[in-house]
């Protein structure tokens, strides 16, 4: 150990049995330790609230839709923008009625044996099978919410009327219309559960009319829906025609992602004061050591070396505050629910509908924690220089 850091130990030790001086030492690692825990909990929860909104709402909305022919635009360029899959793919406005309700709904046609592997459906269904709707047996899947509002269950019929494509009959040109059968119930506890039914392409073509011959649209798959720009960009240059989840949902989460930031912008304000409170502490123990550090330099010691100590000081502090935040935040997290459920919380945003959705990203903590314990080594540059220029003269008048 080179001797300012010993010198800096030997301070921060000493300082414990000192009142006044101890008492603001505490409490900058204090303040910094409430800074890093209430960061770490807040941007956790925050962070759970976003994957469960993604993969509720992005797990059935599609990533990108692709209209017309685009597979040569494609094919050659999946693992450069993270193309999980690409699947034929419809969707449509269609009417709903079962014998006591008529709902206006999406329906989307889809190749389920294709999406099975990929589609967050296939893991939230609560009766039926995902791969039930076969080619040529016009079944569906609904959401739970739906089946409630509609009063219907697996095996009931709906009649599947589409406004936008008309047929002939005796009575004059009606909308194209069939009995559809129920043959799987999902929940993702999502706003669109009650919004969006699910069929076989191939039977939603034939419901809308479509030629053989027509090209289905094109539904891709993206590693992460977040980083859709690259693919936006290429799709732009080659005058595909497109469609995002962001024209659909992107205010939702540009909304929830401001608040993240706003909240996390706030609690880091709380480690600035904390920042600030290093400052506090180190020019008072500089007042106080001012005799050693005219001893100090009468002994030798460069001015340098005298900044280091402080310097060392405040760093040490940072360290200590960051330490015992990380572990507090840590046990806040594991703890959160459980202390929830003891109070008797109501709150139900979790993957199973009990407590807080939490995830923790240590890359976004670890960024945390660097920044911190930069902005106190910042804050120690003032005193630990103002510590350099003391005068062994004036220091020692007073000893």
């Amino acid at each position: 150990m080179r001797l300012s850091q010993f010198i800096a130990m030997r301070y921060l030790r000493s300082n414990s049995k000192r009142s006044f001086v101890a008492f603001i030492n505490v409490f900058s690692i204090a303040g910094i330790s409430l800074g890093i825990a209430a960061l770490i909990i807040v941007l956790s929860v925050m962070n759970g609230l976003e994957n469960q909104l993604k993969q509720r709402i992005l797990g059935i909305l599609p990533h990108v839709v692709v209209t017309g022919e685009a597979e040569a635009a494609l094919t050659a360029n999946d693992e450069e923008f993270s193309i999980l899959l690409s699947t034929d793919y419809i969707e449509t406005e269609v009417m709903a009625q079962s014998r006591s309700e008529l709902k206006g709904l999406l329906l989307q046609g889809i190749d389920p044996q294709a999406e099975e592997a990929f589609s967050i459906i296939a893991d939230k269904m609560i009766s039926g099978s995902f791969t039930s709707i076969e080619k040529g047996q016009y079944n569906i899947l609904i959401g739970s919410a739906l089946a409630t509002q509609m009063r219907i269950g697996i095996s009931d019929q709906v009649r599947i009327i589409s406004p936008q494509t008309s047929v002939y009959s005796p009575l004059g040109q009606v909308p194209s219309q069939r009995l559809f059968t129920v043959s799987g119930i999902f929940n993702l506890v999502s706003e669109m559960d009650d919004k969006i039914i699910i069929s076989h392409v191939q039977d939603v073509a034939r419901l809308m009319r479509r030629p053989a011959s027509a090209a289905y649209d094109t539904r891709l798959f993206l590693q992460d829906a977040f980083e859709i720009q690259p693919l936006i960009d290429h799709l732009r240059r080659n005058n595909v025609g497109f469609n995002t989840w962001q024209k659909r949902q992107g205010a939702l989460f540009e909304a929830v992602t401001m608040e993240k930031n706003m909240m996390g912008l706030m609690l880091f304000l709380v480690i600035l004061v904390a920042g600030f409170n290093v400052i506090s502490a180190l020019v008072m123990v500089v007042a106080e050591k001012t005799g050693d550090i005219a001893i100090l330099q009468t002994q030798g010691m460069l001015p340098a070396q005298i900044r280091e100590i402080f310097f060392f000081n405040g760093l040490y502090n940072a360290l200590a505050g960051v330490v015992f935040g990380a572990i507090l935040g840590g046990l806040g997290v594991i703890g959160l629910n459980p202390l929830l459920k003891l109070v008797g919380s109501n709150l139900a945003f979790g993957e199973n509908g009990n407590g807080l959705p939490i995830l923790t990203d240590y890359t976004q903590l670890m960024i945390i924690m660097v920044i911190t314990i930069i902005l106190c080594a910042l804050a120690s540059v003032y005193p630990a220089v103002k510590a350099s220029k003391v005068l062994p003269a004036r220091g020692l008048r007073t000893e």
